[in-house]
């Protein structure tokens, strides 16, 4: 439990200068992975230097690539379109909250009317209990499961008709046999999944009071739980993350009121749509994948695909509304949907928090009832091949270690072609070349000094140097910054 008016403690030199080493480290790692060469295309001309159909080979292996790329990329779709689903089976969370008094001035052994002290000692306090479980009296299993067990039954029936013919066959009577012969059948119980528990359906619930908080009971703002950290495939969770049952204990000896705010934990996460895209997808909550799918599914059903480029939406007046353009590319999708998805706002449950001795005579709890998402059967499946597989992310490490080996190569091969071109033209005409290598490197070097006041060296003896005007050379943006540099200097 964390307080609400906690002061943060003031940062040390040592803490200081931790971070300002763990910001410069960040610094260093993002410039050496900017330093990282990603091209893997080989340069052109490079075929008619080499031997053989080496680069031929290596551009068919790139297309092919880029074909698996795309056919991965069309299943992980395929995959996801069903999930939208998921979201839309849900299960019932009750909620209790309840509260118990000690120490209330109605609770105490009463007052010596013969002392001069009529102070009890004692300091009324209450404890909130919060209780949440999930009903187990709806069916939230898949379709495909229960199709199962139907043909599970199905053939059970087919196996007693067959033996009941066939023990007609052989002149036994099947009623006789069915207390001797027929042994009864061991139920197969299927592997129970764990329950889930309370915790896993909210990443933080805070209990704040209904009133000044200088009034507040120990001049405390909020109450706050607080999901911690914890490995996404970590097999057994914290106790801090696995409970059903919430529990604080507070001074005060009046009613209060209060309100117990839940911060929904879900994976995927689902955000609140804007109005505008929301009535073209037709959901007011989704995860970016299915408002992603949403908007591919309208412009399909719209016709707005190009004929050239199937990735390109031509916008009608609905998605001109909302995204501003007239066209959109598929795989910006997920940028653009950014700015219409807004966190979802907490679920909030009222409650009195009660000490009066009314209430205490038969207490009776407050109860809710909330729709909480079903278990993503789909995802867990995926998860267990990516992130659950160790074998997966072992994968992904050496496909990155191959993938910048072969930038390397490819960035090597480029230099090679350079150097190759620089010494056949020195080979050709040697004293042309130096001249015209010489001069260049002069005019990078008045560029890079500043020197360059005629545009790199030019003599300006030219006709376009001669007409004025704003369509000439002195009129362009160029000219203008050169001359007001000049003034500037002197």
């Amino acid at each position: 439990m964390v307080g609400g008016n906690q002061q943060p403690s003031q940062l040390s030199q040592d803490q200081l200068k931790r971070d300002e080493e763990a910001r410069r480290s960040a610094r260093e790692a993002a410039a050496r992975r900017a330093r990282i060469p990603t091209d893997k295309n080989i340069p052109e001309g490079v075929e008619d230097l080499i031997i053989g159909d080496g680069v031929k080979q290596y551009k068919d292996m790139r297309e092919i690539e880029r074909r698996l790329d795309a056919v991965m990329m069309r299943k992980r779709l395929d995959l996801l379109e069903p999930r939208p689903q998921t979201h839309d089976r849900t299960r019932t969370l009750r909620i209790w909250i309840s509260n118990t008094a000690e120490n209330q001035p109605w609770q105490g052994r009463g007052l010596d009317e013969n002392a001069f002290d009529f102070n009890t000692g004692m300091e009324g306090t209450f404890k909130v209990k919060i209780e949440g479980r999930v009903l187990e009296d709806e069916t939230v299993d898949d379709d495909l499961d229960e199709d199962e067990d139907e043909d599970e039954d199905e053939d059970e029936e087919d196996k007693d008709d067959t033996n009941a013919k066939s023990d007609a066959e052989n002149g036994d009577d099947a009623m006789d046999q069915d207390g001797a012969a027929k042994a009864p059948k061991k139920a197969i119980t299927a592997p129970t999944k764990p329950r889930p528990k309370m915790s896993h359906f909210f990443k933080s619930i805070i209990i704040e009071y209904d009133r000044n908080k200088n009034l507040q009971p120990e001049n405390s703002g909020y109450i706050e739980w607080k999901k911690p950290d914890f490995p996404s495939n970590a097999a057994n969770l914290p106790p801090m993350a696995d409970f059903d049952t919430l529990e604080f204990e507070r001074k005060s000896d009046e009613n209060i009121n209060c309100t117990i705010n839940f911060l929904r934990h879900e994976t995927p996460e689902r955000f609140a749509v804007s109005k505008d895209l929301a009535e073209i997808i037709d959901l007011e909550e989704a995860t970016r994948d299915r408002v992603v799918t949403g908007i591919w599914d309208y412009a399909r059903a719209m016709n707005l695909q190009q004929d050239e480029e199937k990735r390109i939406i031509q916008c009608d007046d609905r998605l001109r509304n909302v995204f501003q353009s007239d066209t959109i590319a598929f795989p910006q999708l997920t940028d653009l949907i950014l700015s219409h998805l807004s966190s979802l706002p907490p679920l909030k449950l009222p409650y009195t928090i009660r000490v009066d001795p009314d209430y205490h005579a038969s207490p009776s709890p407050t109860i809710y009832d909330i729709r909480v998402p079903a278990e993503d059967t789909l995802l867990a499946k995926m998860l267990a091949i990516t992130r659950n597989n160790p074998t997966y992310a072992t994968t992904l490490t050496q496909i990155t270690e191959l993938d910048k080996r072969l930038a390397l190569i490819v960035q090597a091969v480029n230099d090679s072609k350079a150097k190759h071109a620089f010494l056949t033209s020195m080979s050709k005409d040697p004293t042309t070349f130096v001249r015209r290598w010489v001069s260049s490197q002069k005019r990078d070097l008045e560029v890079i000094l500043g020197e360059a006041t005629r545009g790199g060296g030019e003599d300006g003896l030219g006709e376009e140097f001669r007409r004025g005007g704003k369509d000439g050379v002195w009129g362009t943006e160029n000219v203008r910054e050169s001359v007001g540099l000049m003034v500037a200097k002197r």
